[in-house]
């Protein structure tokens, strides 16, 4: 069956044209003669039931994900992240398939095990690469703990900053300048969040990734002005408030 490199691409990940043709067999022998065809002949046999794609018999997801390090190891993390975000595979199928080929000597899944990591947050997927980089922003500057993906309003938000009004939105407006509807449906939800107590801050890919000393200042300034404003009482009865409002 097609694998590793060829395996990636047949699952339609992005990959080199000039990928070498890769296969996987049954056998330990060495009786295939392919020419500049790899053979790989492994003794790990876990998830090696054959799925066709594009009619020919292909190494699954889960297998992929394993080896694919073991020949391009830069290149796992990108594949993990596009079979994340287009929902391929769950992020528990993953860690299983981590956990099953864990073993010494098993290349590649180490590779596989830091991209999930990655690509992960709080046990639930991401939608693209912003998310990832807004985490690392929270982390590398202390900012106060938040939660991913909380349902707020009837929305599922990026990010909550538990226990304040503040929500963080990751895709920022110059992904949608050209798409009124898009713009207009982001200016409703933003309008229902605020009128739920709520106060939605945009992010773009630039402002994240180009300038995050000055977002980490941006988030902090937000959460200290609504703080300045209230008690201790305030905000244990605001908490509450908006803990309702998430169901």
């Amino acid at each position: 069956m097609a694998s590793h490199r060829s395996a990636a691409h047949l699952w339609g990940l992005p990959r080199p044209n000039d990928d070498p043709v890769e296969i996987i067999v049954p056998t330990r022998d060495r009786s295939h003669d392919l020419g500049d065809v790899i053979v790989h002949r492994p003794r790990d046999r876990k998830d090696l039931t054959p799925v066709l794609r594009h009619f020919v018999p292909t190494t699954n997801i889960l297998r992929l994900l394993c080896d694919l390090g073991a020949v391009d190891e830069p290149a796992v993390h990108d594949a993990v992240g596009h079979v994340v975000t287009a929902r391929l595979a769950s992020p528990v199928a993953l860690r299983r398939a981590i956990d099953r080929h864990s073993r010494r000597g098993r290349h590649g899944v180490p590779a596989f095990r830091r991209a999930l990591e990655e690509w992960v947050i709080d046990g639930k997927p991401v939608d693209s690469v912003l998310e990832p980089a807004m985490r690392r922003l929270f982390e590398r500057f202390r900012l106060p703990p938040f939660e991913f993906h909380a349902r707020i309003a009837g929305f599922e938000v990026d990010f909550w900053i538990v226990g304040t009004p503040v929500v963080l939105e990751c895709d920022g407006w110059e992904f949608h300048a050209k798409t009124r509807a898009q713009q207009s449906a982001d200016a409703a939800r933003d309008a229902t969040l605020t009128e739920a107590g709520f106060v939605p801050v945009r992010f773009t890919y630039r402002q994240i990734v180009g300038e995050p000393a000055a977002q980490a200042r941006r988030i902090s300034a937000i959460v200290e002005r609504w703080a300045s404003g209230l008690d201790l009482g305030s905000v244990s009865a605001r908490s509450g408030t908006m803990r309702a409002q998430m169901r």
